[in-house]
Order: C-alpha cells, then sequence, then structure tokens
C-alpha cells in the first residue's frame, strides 16, 4: 500500500530480460540506500519487489502481467521513473490509498502552462472512465493527484510547482503514455452492487434487512 507521495525519481541504469519479464536496475540514492530485499516499491505507479541492492540503488524484477498492462516495459536505460516505498504503520496520510495495482495506461491528450500551475488531461480507456470522479483521486504515474474534471474518458489534473519539480510529470508533454490507477472505492462498490452483471445487492434486498422502505 502507498499514498502516491513520491519520495525521489530514480533513474533506469539498465532493464534486461529475464524470466519473462524485465529486471530493472534503478539508481535512487535515497530510496535505495534504505530499501531491504523483498520489500515492495512503486516505480512510476507500479508495485516491485526488491530483489537485490545495487550501486546507488536497488534491482527489482516486472513480470509478464506488469508488461502487460503497465509502461514499465518502455523504461529504457536513461528514463526517470518516480519512486515511494510502501507505506509504514504510523506514516502520514498526506496523499490517498494507492495499492500500486495500475489499472490501465492512459495518454497525455494536453497540457496548458498557466502561472506556476500546469493542466494536464489524459485519455483512458472508457471501460475505466467510469471509476473518475470529479474532485476524486486517482494516481498518474504513481502520483496522487485530484481530478478537476472528466468528460467521457477524459480526466483533467492541475499540477502545483512542487510536483512538476520532484516528479517525472515536470517534462510530460503530449502523447506521453501514463499508469493510471482509479481510487480503489469505486472498483468495490461497483463489484458490491454487482456491476453490469445485474448481481450483488439490490433495492430487494436493502428493503428485506431494514435498509430501505419498501412502501
Amino acid at each position: 500500500m502507498f499514498t502516491g507521495l513520491i519520495e525521489e525519481m530514480g533513474t533506469i541504469r539498465a532493464a534486461r530480460s529475464s524470466r519473462g519479464g524485465v529486471d530493472l536496475e534503478v539508481e535512487a540514492p535515497a530510496v535505495g540506500s534504505a530499501a531491504e530485499v523483498g520489500e515492495s516499491i512503486a516505480v512510476n505507479g507500479a508495485c516491485l519487489t526488491v530483489e537485490r541492492p545495487a550501486a546507488r540503488g536497488f534491482v527489482c524484477h516486472a513480470g509478464a502481467e506488469t508488461l502487460e498492462r503497465t509502461t514499465i516495459g518502455e523504461l529504457r536505460p536513461g528514463a526517470s521513473v518516480n519512486l515511494e516505498r510502501a507505506l509504514a504503520m504510523g506514516d502520514r496520510l498526506g496523499g490517498h490509498f494507492v495499492q500500486g495495482h495500475v489499472d490501465c495506461v492512459g495518454t497525455l491528450t494536453a497540457r496548458r502552462d498557466e502561472g506556476g500551475t500546469v493542466w494536464l488531461w489524459f485519455r483512458i480507456p472508457a471501460a475505466y472512465a467510469r471509476y473518475v470522479a470529479e474532485k476524486g483521486s486517482i494516481a498518474v504515474d504513481g502520483i496522487s493527484l485530484t481530478v478537476t474534471d472528466i468528460s467521457r474518458s477524459v480526466f483533467g489534473v492541475a499540477i502545483i510547482p512542487h510536483t512538476l519539480a520532484n516528479t517525472t510529470l515536470g517534462t510530460a508533454r503530449e502523447g506521453r503514455r501514463v499508469n493510471v490507477e482509479t481510487d480503489i472505492l469505486a472498483k468495490y462498490v461497483e463489484r458490491l452492487v454487482g456491476g453490469e452483471a445485474g448481481e450483488g445487492l439490490s433495492s430487494e434486498f436493502l428493503a428485506e434487512h431494514g435498509f430501505i422502505s419498501d412502501t
């Protein structure tokens, strides 16, 4: 579990095909010096496991499922990545609950610089747009952001100077592909009420158990 508050921007030093996936060597002096073998680290929003230490960083493995659902497989040596270690009990929850389980890949469709703030709009697959709500939370490449607006499959966010300076969104331009994780609450509520399958909670069930009146 993470919060979407980026601790450090790391640099990919190597990306090697291995065991049906990719081994990533990440240079990150701050995060790498504290990371322990076996712990989880969010790399551009994807939860990966530290397998061994490396010079000024660590090595982690991204399996086939991760490569299929995220942009991790597109990373090349020299690329910058957003890093966050897993949430510890007692930490401040400055962002929102982020699982590190990327839902889909989105594409930056527009950018508008306005004073110290940058407005970004991303397009995501329609199947995931229903989980996005105005003023709700969303994670873009592991960064906890607030949705400013949503229209069909395109949502907007406003990026403040601190985020621009300390994450990879500072250099993002139109066409950039990003990892997107929607708010966990929306997905579980949909599952609970039955989603499109028509199963789960119903008005009859709620009335039977006294939650609503059937009169």
